[in-house]
């Protein structure tokens, strides 16, 4: 099949899939929406661990991107709908097929006439001015929803940078209090919030402590260290951490830090008896984001699709 440049989950392009749709439908027999992804993964030789790839909606990336494959040759009248969520080839399908049976583009499809037509009514356009849409050299190989999350990623990564720049000018009892507030924020103290920063003189090593239960019978205790870029955490810091946990008569932790954990630290925490989770900056961020600590939600989007339901 075509293989276009595509990310390092090697799955294909969206484009990539037209081929193998027509090819399947290619029999010339009705194919249920589910049955045809099957045998498109199938033909398209997508390995099991490319299905389990995921977008960040939680839909299959590979599965998406046949979807909008589907999409577009329904446009271009190559494949129609005789019923819902029900696909056969048309006569232009065959045509494709045979004219290009290396494989398909959006320039190729460009060249039929009710997709031009298709996407000039998309856009709001006129007939009129429909064929300028040929002229458009290249495209985006992500499908819309593909872009959006890209663009999303994208947006994360900067405030992402910006965070840890905050966490690095602020006081280290500031950034105490924040690592306590994401853990509560994951859901760890329970309703009712259960967490403190302890840190300070004769902290006894840690910097916070989260209550599992309401006794506090379960407790994790946590250390936080304020470090710049290139100053990575070694493995006797992780080592003195241990020393202060079972100082507590405690059996987990969650280290975090605005820099790097060494590959010593990662493989001694990873070897212990004791459950120590080692957060690094990039992570750190990553999980303030997603819950939201230290960022606000700008604006929000939403992405619409058709309701089978209503149609039934």
């Amino acid at each position: 099949m075509n293989t276009e440049p595509n990310l390092g989950d090697g799955i294909p392009p969206w484009q990539a899939f037209m081929l193998p749709v027509i090819r399947v439908l290619s029999d010339g027999k009705p194919w249920a929406r589910r049955v045809l992804i099957d045998a498109v993964l199938d033909k398209a030789e997508i390995s099991s661990q490319q299905r389990r790839v995921l977008l960040g909606a939680g839909d299959s990336k590979a599965e998406n991107r046949i979807g909008w494959a589907i999409s577009d040759l329904v446009a271009a009248g190559a494949v129609v709908k005789p019923m819902r969520a029900v696909y056969e080839i048309a006569q232009t399908g065959h045509k494709l097929l045979e004219s290009h049976s290396e494989g398909l583009t959006t320039a190729i499809l460009r060249t039929v006439p009710a997709y031009v037509a298709h996407k000039a009514q998309v856009h709001g356009r006129s007939s009129s001015v429909a064929p300028t849409l040929a002229g458009i050299a290249n495209e985006d190989t992500s499908n819309p929803i593909e872009q959006i999350e890209a663009g999303i990623d994208h947006i994360a990564a900067d405030v992402g940078d910006a965070l840890l720049a905050r966490l690095l000018e602020s006081h280290p009892d500031f950034f105490e209090e924040a690592v306590v507030k994401l853990l509560l924020a994951m859901g760890y103290g329970g309703a009712e919030q259960r967490g403190r920063r302890i840190g300070g003189t004769g902290d006894g090593g840690v910097d916070g402590v989260i209550d599992q239960d309401a006794l506090g019978l379960e407790r994790i205790y946590v250390q936080a260290k304020r470090y710049a870029e290139g100053n990575s955490i070694g493995r006797e810091t992780i080592q003195a951490f241990i020393g202060a946990l079972h100082g507590f008569g405690a059996s987990r932790g969650v280290f975090i830090t605005t820099s790097t954990f060494t590959q010593h630290a990662r493989d001694y925490a990873a070897g212990i008896q004791s459950r120590v989770v080692l957060i690094d900056g990039k992570r750190l961020v990553s999980l303030m984001i997603k819950y939201r600590v230290g960022v606000q939600v700008k604006q929000s989007y939403d992405v619409v699709d058709i309701d089978e339901d209503f149609f039934e």
